[in-house]
C-alpha cells in the first residue's frame, strides 16, 4: 500500500513538475528572446486538469478533502456510522451511474485536437474516467471497512497512508 500511495505521489510531482517547466519555458521565450510560444499553455492546462483530478482521487487522504461536517460531528457514535454509510453509498452510485455518460462525453473528443500540440483531447480529459474510477473505488473500500469492523471510527473509514519518514 505505501509503494502504490509513493507512485501516486510520483505521478503527482511529475505532472507539477511538468508545470513548472513549461512555465519556465514560456516566460523565457517571450520576455528574454520575445518568440511566445503555445505550446506551454497547453502543457500547463492539461497537466493541471490531471493534478487536480489525479490528487483528489488518488493522492488525498480523506481527511484533507473539504467537508462540511458540522452535523456529522455533533452527532453520537451511531450516527456518524450511519452518516458515513449513507454518503459512501450516495457517492458510489451517483459517479458510478455517471461512468457511462462521462465515457461517451470523453470519447466523443477524439475527434478533437488540441489547437498546438494536435493532441487528442480525449486522452486530455480521460483522467476524468480515472478519477471517477478512483473515487468509486476508494468509497467503496471505505464502506467494506465501516460494515467489517462495528468498533471503527467512522470519520477514518479509508486507510490512512502513512508519511515517509
Amino acid at each position: 500500500m505505501a509503494s502504490l500511495h509513493r507512485f501516486t505521489e510520483a505521478v503527482a510531482v511529475l505532472l507539477l513538475a511538468m508545470i513548472f517547466v513549461a512555465f519556465i519555458v514560456q516566460i523565457t521565450m517571450r520576455y528574454i528572446f520575445n518568440w511566445p510560444v503555445g505550446w506551454t499553455t497547453e502543457v500547463s492546462l492539461a497537466a493541471w486538469l490531471w493534478l487536480v483530478l489525479w490528487g483528489a482521487a488518488f493522492c488525498l487522504r480523506d481527511e484533507d478533502h473539504v467537508k462540511f461536517d458540522l452535523l456529522y460531528q455533533a452527532a453520537p457514535t451511531r450516527w456518524q456510522r450511519l452518516f458515513a454509510m449513507l454518503a459512501a453509498v450516495s457517492i458510489i452510485i451517483a459517479v458510478a451511474g455517471a461512468l457511462p455518460a462521462a465515457w461517451d462525453y470523453v470519447d466523443f473528443y477524439k475527434i478533437k485536437r488540441s489547437a498546438v500540440l494536435q493532441v487528442r483531447m480525449k486522452w486530455v480529459f480521460i483522467i476524468y474516467i480515472l478519477f471517477s474510477v478512483g473515487l468509486v473505488a476508494r468509497y467503496v473500500i471505505g464502506l467494506i471497512a465501516i460494515l467489517r469492523d462495528p468498533g471503527a471510527p467512522p470519520s477514518r473509514p479509508l486507510p490512512i497512508p502513512q508519511e515517509p519518514r
